[in-house]
């Protein structure tokens, strides 16, 4: 089978080693000429909207993408011709946080408060309704911690509108959370679900750093509290392939803060910390094959490469540690690869984060204290 993909970037990378041992093929379009997923198949040099480009996916058998700002024209127009999982409904969706917010309401599952903001009388009112501190964010194009700024006072308004070029916003009332979890689920196209463990997150000036598979001290009750959340979500959308949703935890209770219609950051321990990687399991859906077992393998650690890579020596010599390099150009802010951390149980879990620790913070690739403050 022939797959196109949107986008060719680590997470294409990934799909592409998870689908050569089912046998497929892959074509991808990206106008990086340098992308990671062009070490490994046909890249197509090319804007996500370029007809010519467009042309020679819509002969493939089926397309997908790998992050949330294809072009939601682009996808309508391969729709007529090909097969495209997730929908253009959930990708118009995923890329503005009102309609996300909006959808979330509507279907009972809970979130923070928030007002839309289209000028700066908008954002005035809102504050007295909400109150302060408060978070205003941009509708679209906000990711690892852009396109948001904290208000604390509600004088601080107008600055941060202007900041954020005074475009539509979204202001949400400031949440103390006690963490920050993720939800990994798949939908195939004849509607079988799978759901991956709750993962927690640890985030550094709004990048993901570091993920503990399972999250530590899960109930089943907060896990069936999420996929009930996710399954509400999938079916509403018709939705095809892996789809992550983001949540708070509230003293218990679970606020959603935003999905992503593609497999996910949180989910790159999958490839060695579960039975089934979530990029396996996405080409399993997009293609109808059975999805595979979503058991987690022990207690798993994730911790991202951010701006610099570490010796590859430092990091092979920690028992069950993998090593994974994107073939990315070095730069401040970059995720350049990840490391998985793969242990029995919490304890080990624990003790090779505290042996690895010291080789990522002397190189730069992890903050000091992102581990501690897990």
């Amino acid at each position: 089978m022939h797959i196109g993909v949107l986008g060719a970037g680590q997470l294409g990378r990934m799909l592409a080693l998870a689908g050569y041992p089912l046998g497929f093929r892959f074509t991808f379009v990206d106008p990086n000429p340098s992308s990671p997923a062009a070490q490994l198949a046909p890249h197509l040099i090319a804007n996500y909207d370029d007809p010519q480009a467009l042309e020679q996916l819509g002969k493939t058998d089926v397309v997908t993408y790998e992050f949330e700002n294809v072009p939601e024209a682009a996808a309508v127009a391969l729709a007529g011709r090909v097969p495209i999982y997730p929908n253009p409904v959930a990708l118009r969706i995923a890329q503005d946080r009102l309609f996300e917010k909006t959808r979330f309401q509507r279907l009972d599952i809970t979130t923070s408060p928030f007002v839309s903001i289209s000028s700066e009388e908008d954002l005035e009112s809102a504050l007295q309704k909400l109150g302060t501190p408060c978070l205003l964010k941009t509708r679209r194009l906000g990711y690892d911690g852009k396109g948001q700024q904290r208000i604390v006072k509600s004088e601080d308004g107008g600055r941060a509108f202007e900041a954020l070029g005074r475009v539509p916003c979204l202001l949400e009332q400031w949440i103390t959370f006690s963490r920050e979890l993720s939800l990994l689920c798949a939908r195939s196209t004849s509607g079988e679900l799978a759901f991956y463990p709750l993962v927690q997150n640890v985030h550094h000036e709004g990048i993901l750093r570091m993920t503990l598979a399972p999250a530590p001290g899960l109930t089943e009750a907060l896990q069936q509290l999420a996929q009930q959340y996710a399954e509400r979500l999938l079916r509403d959308l018709d939705y095809v392939g892996v789809l992550a949703i983001e949540f708070f935890d509230v003293g218990g209770q679970l606020l959603a803060n935003e999905f992503a219609p593609r497999v996910h950051n949180s989910g790159h321990f999958t490839i060695e910390g579960a039975v089934t990687s979530q990029f396996e399991n996405h080409l399993r859906a997009i293609t109808n094959f059975p999805l595979g077992d979503t058991s987690i393998r022990g207690s798993v650690a994730m911790l991202n490469l951010v701006g610099a890579m570490p010796n590859p020596v430092d990091v092979l010599v920690i028992k069950d540690a993998h090593l994974h390099d994107y073939g990315i150009e070095p730069r401040a802010g970059r995720k350049l690869g990840h490391i998985t951390l793969v242990a029995r149980n919490e304890t080990e879990r624990a003790e090779r984060l505290a042996a690895i620790e010291p080789a990522l913070v002397s190189c730069g690739a992890l903050p000091r204290d992102v581990i501690l403050n897990a």
